[in-house]
């Protein structure tokens, strides 16, 4: 027995610690045991501030959503702003005036979309529904999703951005348009009339474009008469100025004679060569009457007579100081005749696309094609209570939960 005593005692026996070595780790085995845990103020105050901050936010959101809201309606229609290039209607569409004239393709769907949400369109809809009163009904109930019957018509638009929802699709051009109302029906004739008032202003936009498609065409029309009467009175007035017609024609006259000439020259010459042989053949005496042989001389005086009309004529082509500088004048009607077809080349593209505009004038080029028209809710989907609730109580929950995270954090800081 006393062999296990002492052996127990050894076994019970901490191993000694150097002098002056940290205790690591405290010995609590004459401490006894752990003290009850108790509710502390921090405790308290993390508790009330749930039930402050999360739990009451909760419960009065939950009590009007569910008590006071009052139910909406949404209405849903869709549509697309289709328009066609106005020169494909005419086989003129490959000249480029016409295509110039023709323009690029306005960005309707964008300006439709503006206008959805514009305060004009709201003044328009409230004088055709009486929005403020539609909308103001349920305020006293539903102060928080009706409209304050009080509200200026700036107040009007921003509350008609909340019950219109406009979504547009720019790939495609697709307009997708949501409308919320508390009366399903009156819900949907605001939808008609929208409609109907997004067609007007298309229909407005093209036939602005028209009109100005028509007196740009017009203007250009009449601006290539102008040209085309001034370049042919100037050919008039050259005409005029010189007694000429047609100088080409009086050219190749003029060519023709100089070509004769040479002609009657060359025969000349032959037949003076001929006279001179046949005489130089004969006798003697024949020989030395050649020089004196009057019909040598008068063939050597009609040459002489043809080589001076040839210079003369020749002369009308580029001497300056002559009546006629031929070469000048050709040069001066060619000038004017190619100003004249220049004009009237542009007066026909002019005069074309005039008519190609006037003829796409008479077709509707833009127009709004509904592909779903607005509809009758048959039951409320809105205010989507579940999901303003549960976002509620996570925004209330995530602010509590900093609050208490602060506050235990400035508690270990200061302690």
């Amino acid at each position: 027995m006393a062999q296990q005593g002492v052996r127990k005692l050894k076994t019970d026996r901490k191993p000694a610690l150097p002098e002056g070595f940290p205790t690591l780790v405290e010995d609590r085995a004459d401490k006894g045991t752990a003290a009850a845990a108790r509710l502390r103020f921090r405790h308290r105050t993390a508790i009330a501030s749930f039930l402050l901050m999360v739990l009451m936010p909760i419960a009065a959101t939950g009590w009007y959503l569910f008590a006071r809201a009052v139910d909406q309606f949404s209405s849903h229609l869709g549509f697309v702003v289709h328009s066609e290039d106005p020169s494909s209607f005419s086989g003129l569409a490959s000249l480029p005036l016409v295509a110039a004239f023709g323009g690029a393709s306005s960005p309707d769907a964008d300006i439709l979309e503006a206008y959805l949400t514009s305060q004009a369109l709201v003044e328009a809809m409230d004088d055709r529904f009486s929005l403020r009163e539609s909308w103001s009904q349920t305020h006293e109930t539903d102060p928080v999703f009706a409209f304050s019957p009080v509200g200026s018509i700036e107040d009007l638009t921003r509350y008609w951005s909340r019950m219109v929802k406009v979504d547009h699709d720019h790939g495609s051009g697709i307009i997708a348009v949501e409308i919320r109302g508390f009366d399903p029906e009156r819900t949907q004739d605001i939808g008609i009339e929208l409609q109907r008032l997004g067609s007007d202003l298309i229909n407005r936009i093209g036939d602005v474009a028209r009109t100005d498609r028509l007196r740009h065409s017009k203007q250009e029309l009449q601006l290539a008469e102008e040209r085309l009467s001034m370049a042919r009175q100037v050919l008039t007035t050259f005409r005029l100025l010189h007694r000429i017609v047609d100088p080409i024609a009086d050219l190749q006259g003029d060519m023709a004679v100089i070509h004769q000439l040479q002609q009657d020259l060359a025969d000349e010459r032959i037949s003076l060569d001929l006279l001179r042989r046949n005489l130089a053949a004969g006798s003697s005496s024949a020989r030395q009457g050649v020089i004196a042989d009057s019909r040598i001389v008068q063939s050597e005086r009609r040459i002489e007579a043809i080589r001076g009309r040839i210079e003369e004529e020749r002369q009308a082509f580029g001497d300056a100081g002559g009546q006629r500088d031929l070469a000048r004048l050709m040069g001066d009607y060619e000038e004017r005749v190619v100003a004249v077809e220049l004009a009237q080349d542009g007066y026909a593209l002019a005069l074309a696309a005039h008519e190609a505009n006037r003829a796409a004038a008479n077709l509707q080029t833009r127009y709004l094609a509904s592909y779903s028209p607005p509809t009758l809710a048959e039951r409320p989907i809105y205010p989507k209570r579940w999901s303003i609730l549960a976002s509620v109580g996570f925004a209330a929950f995530l602010l509590w939960a900093t609050v208490v995270l602060f506050g235990y954090g400035l508690r270990d800081r200061f302690q």
